[in-house]
This record gives structure tokens, sequence and C-alpha cells, in this order.
């Protein structure tokens, strides 16, 4: 080989040798959301968050690559594919979701790629098996939310609930949920409807539900179709109490729902209220945290709680990152098992709706730290000590 040709392929190997290709070293992570369709006001907040994560972790580059599924299953498989084989991404983050989130597992199982999901659905996670342990959320659980709800409905003396919910993994996952504690708190459950998501009418359902003369009806939605049944209700004239679950903490459902909403009881994670909480209350500070990042960006009033979701994947990845960093270089599959690992050890991690502890058994590791009751006041969240 002739001298100038030797030297640049001495150069060559000599950089890879000392890892002086920075790019081989970055950090991809790979997003799907549901930016549109029925869930878009879920996946837009989510979305807008990504922008607000940090661009390097422990002295490494991250890159961020998002596609929109559109609040599609296949769409969502789709992405998570194009992402671990076409970007080489080291993480998914996603989906908005139950159903798409579900659909993802088997991919990111086989592909041995962690991921952090910001749909609510225990079954996300639950039973741990083989596939699940490669998965992790950051939305509090079906049950820890069911249970604020049916506290709250013993304590204001409610004996009958009616069930509406979506016709999917969602509404089915908090029906099994509720129905657990509700039976614990004596509520009796008079009615179940389900509806889909881009119904544009649950006329039917709405008055099989007056029929029963319910004390109060809970909403198992999320977005804004969740105000759908809840308008209809009132349009009838049905005058009980309506709860929400934590799927619509988010601006556009108070826009939506308008008047038809006021009263409305639902749980949610401590951000939406931060500016409301006490000064001791152990969220406070990183709920605060998070609303003023977002709220520096898009507005006074812009945050919502799936923001809120998408910024603890967020917190929990650069949590992890420098205990998987020392164990293997980003882009290969042992730092995808590092990082898997380093997501399951973490402990007391404060992050925007509770403190984050996982563990082999635990891949979302929130307690009751991580919720709060909400009354919608005057078009507003109204935190409910």
């Amino acid at each position: 080989m002739k001298p100038q040709r030797l030297f640049p392929c001495i150069a060559l190997a000599l950089a890879a040798a000392l890892g002086c290709g920075q790019t081989l070293a970055d950090i991809h992570v790979g997003v799907t959301l549901s930016a549109t369709g029925p869930a878009a006001s879920l996946g837009i907040p989510e979305k807008n968050t990504v922008a607000l994560m940090p661009r390097s972790i422990a002295g490494e580059k991250v890159h961020y690559i998002v596609l929109d599924d559109a609040s599609d299953t296949t769409t969502a498989v789709n992405n998570t594919r194009k992402l671990i084989s076409e970007s080489k991404v080291d993480i998914i983050l996603g989906s908005s979701i139950t159903p798409n989130s579900l659909a993802m597992i088997d991919v990111v199982a086989e592909a041995r790629t962690p991921m952090i999901s910001m749909a609510a659905s225990a079954r996300i996670i639950e039973p741990m098996d083989p596939k699940r342990k490669w998965v992790f959320k950051t939305p509090q659980n079906d049950i820890m939310m069911s249970l604020a709800i049916a506290d709250h409905m013993a304590d204001a003396g409610i004996e009958t609930v009616a069930f509406i919910g979506f016709a999917d993994a969602y509404g089915e996952g908090w029906y099994q949920e509720f129905g657990k504690v509700a039976a614990i708190k004596h509520l009796q459950i008079v009615a179940n409807e389900r509806y889909v998501r881009t119904d544009t009418s649950v006329t039917g359902q709405t008055l099989k539900i007056i029929l029963a003369k319910p004390d109060a009806v809970l909403i198992a939605g999320s977005g804004t179709p969740a105000a759908l049944p809840q308008k209809a209700l009132r349009e009838r004239g049905y005058t009980g109490r309506i709860y929400q679950t934590h799927g619509v903490a988010n601006a556009d459902f108070l826009r939506v729902g308008g008047k038809d909403v006021e009263g409305s009881f639902l749980p949610a994670g401590p951000v939406l209220v931060a500016a409301q909480l006490p000064a001791s209350h152990p969220v406070k500070k990183s709920a605060s945290a998070y609303v003023a990042a977002y709220e520096a960006v898009h507005g006074a009033g812009s945050v919502s709680t799936f923001g809120a979701h998408s910024w603890d994947a967020g917190v929990l990845l650069a949590a992890a990152v420098p205990a998987a960093l020392g164990k293997a270089r980003p882009g290969s599959v042992e730092f995808r098992m590092a990082l898997r690992d380093a997501l399951e050890q973490l402990r007391e991690v404060p992050g925007a709706h509770g403190i984050f502890s996982m563990s082999e058994a635990d891949h979302l590791g929130l307690d009751q730290r991580a919720r709060v009751m909400v009354k919608i006041e005057n078009g507003a969240w109204k935190y409910q000590p």
C-alpha cells in the first residue's frame, strides 16, 4: 500500500480504537407518540415535552427521533420497528395510549430494547414476564387511582355507581380495577357501558345509565373523547356526581367539556395542581420544576399531566444512563441491557408526578405520593386536600 493511502487508514483505525468518533457514543432515543388522532390532546404535550429533555447526559450527546403514531396501534408498532431497525435506538419512549403500548411490547422484547410507556394501564407492565421485563411506564396504575375515587365516593355517602368507558384495553382495565375496590368500599355497580374513542354519540348508553338511577357515574376515558358521555348525561338531566379518570387532566378536556364538566371529581398526579400543593408535599418541588420549564416555552396555564408523563420518562432516562454507561457503550445490545437493568434499580427519583422507586417486580415504582383528588371549578382544577 502506498504511504499516502496508508496514513488515512492508520488515522481511522486510531480514531476507532480511541473512541474519537463522537457519534459512535451518542445515545439515540426513539419516541412514538399520538400527536394526531383521537389521543392528540395527550400526544401533543408529550411531544412538546420531548423538546425540553436533556441533549446531553453524563457527557454523552442524546438524539431524539420522534414519530407520530396517529393514535393507531398498527402505526405505533411500525414506528417502533422502524426506530429499532433503522435508527438503531437505545430505548423507546411511548406510546401515549394503552392499546398502542400493549402492541409494542412484543417488538421491544424481541429486540431487547427497553421501553418507557406514557400510557396508564397496569397491563403494560403486569404480570411481569420475560417480555414485560423490558417495559416500564410513568403514569399511575389504574388501581391506585381507582382506590382514590372509591375512597372519595364512600366518604360522600355514594352507594350506587354506573360505569361507562372506552371499548378498548383502557376502559376494560379501569372496569376491572374499579370493580375490585368498589366491592371493598361497598359500592354497587349498577350499569356497565362502553363506547369507541371516535364515537360522536352515546345516546343509547346514556339512557341505560339514567334508567339505572346511580348516585354517581364513573367515566373511564382519556383526552377530549371522555367529555362525550358527560355532556350527554348533563343534557339529559342527570344531576348526580360524575367522576373522571386521570386520563382527562389537560386544558383541552376543560375546553371541550365546558360547563358540562363543572363539578367533576378526578384523581390526578400532583403536577396538575402543583402551585396549590402545601410546601410540605413531597412532590411539590419536582412537579413545580416541570411546570416552570413547560410554561416558559408554551405560556402560563399550558401544562398538562400528559406532558408530565413524558417529562418523567426523561427523568428516569437521565437517572439510569450514568450507570449503564459504566457497563457498555451506546449503540450496543449490552448498553440496552445495562440501561434496562439501571432503570430497574432506580430508587427515590423525584419526578413531576411522584417519587419513583423501581424493582424487578415493579416497573412503575410510584406510591400514594403520586395522587391527589381534584375538582373542576370555574373551568379550572381545584386541589381537594
